[in-house]
């Protein structure tokens, strides 16, 4: 069970939960860049790759018995941090596409760079199975 929880005496959350309460197996999803199936970084950029990232991220989790709903808490770790909140409505789209709007527990982090030197944005999260 998933539970999304937003107090009211905070501000309103968008595109995040303020916290999310489950009870299952609970899942670790490793940190997902733009890499394609051949492990390249795709091209076109940042939203190209927070798309790609996204889709690996849910491919792991379906990999593992989940479902995107599923998702309790994910860290975005971005690169360029003033191109992603110019891009976060083609982002949010990407979101909605790929997890719909069930928003888990959220950070996004400002990095001086990732593992794959290509990488525009990393994702990794947890989710937790009924």
């Amino acid at each position: 069970m998933v539970e999304r929880i937003n107090a009211s005496s905070l501000a309103s959350p968008s595109g995040f939960s303020h916290a999310v309460r489950a009870t299952g197996t609970t899942v670790h999803l490793a940190g997902q860049t733009g890499l394609d199936a051949t492990g390249h970084i795709v091209a076109g950029g940042l939203v190209a790759q927070f798309e790609q990232a996204l889709s690996n991220l849910v491919t792991a989790l379906g990999a593992a018995g989940g479902t995107p709903d599923q998702l309790v808490r994910v860290t975005i770790f971005i690169v360029d941090v003033p191109a992603y909140k110019a891009a976060s409505a083609e982002i949010g789209a990407v979101w909605r596409h790929f997890v719909g709007r069930d928003y888990p527990a959220m950070a996004a982090v400002g990095v001086a760079g990732l593992w794959d030197d290509d990488a525009l944005v990393e994702i990794d999260g947890v989710a937790v199975l009924s």
